[in-house]
């Protein structure tokens, strides 16, 4: 593990220091560690369109609301090559939040989402993307396959 130091302000220190407790870090380089690859994250999904994701969805909406549940449903058929699962809450008599794992290229599944998301009726709509890599084929058990992996 590569080691640095940084200096910060006294100011910008407690700022980070409140924030570490806040979130529940144990130290100063777990935080850092979780920025950096935030950081990252972010770099990579807005220079890297075309690689690959998973991603999580989460949309709340009414139910009542004119064949929104049918069109919803739809939409998740219609790309199933994208759509890993998807959890269907009550919230209460007309609410629901609908969360739906994603994988697939980035571009597609923020495309797919955004179609979700402006859908009528469809409020408090959020994407969650992580880039992943495809990882080297390997056998378990005489099945060929790969993983997904995590940049960073």
């Amino acid at each position: 593990m590569d080691r640095f130091t940084i200096s910060l302000g006294e100011e910008l220190a407690s700022a980070f220091d409140a924030l570490i407790k806040q979130r529940g870090y144990t130290t100063r380089s777990e935080a850092v560690r979780d920025i950096l690859r935030d950081l990252l994250q972010r770099r990579d999904q807005a220079h890297d369109s075309n690689g690959l994701c998973v991603a999580s969805l989460s949309y709340v909406y009414n139910h009542h609301e004119r064949q929104l549940s049918e069109r919803l449903a739809s939409l998740l058929h219609e790309h199933h090559d994208l759509t890993i699962a998807t959890m269907h809450v009550h919230l209460d008599h007309e609410q629901c939040l609908e969360i739906t794992a994603l994988k697939g290229p980035a571009k597609t599944v923020r495309q797919f989402a955004e179609k979700i998301i402006a859908e009528r009726g469809v409020r408090h709509g959020r994407l969650n993307l992580v880039s992943v890599d495809l990882g080297e084929a390997h056998k378990h058990d005489g099945t060929r396959h790969r993983h997904l992996t995590p940049r960073h």
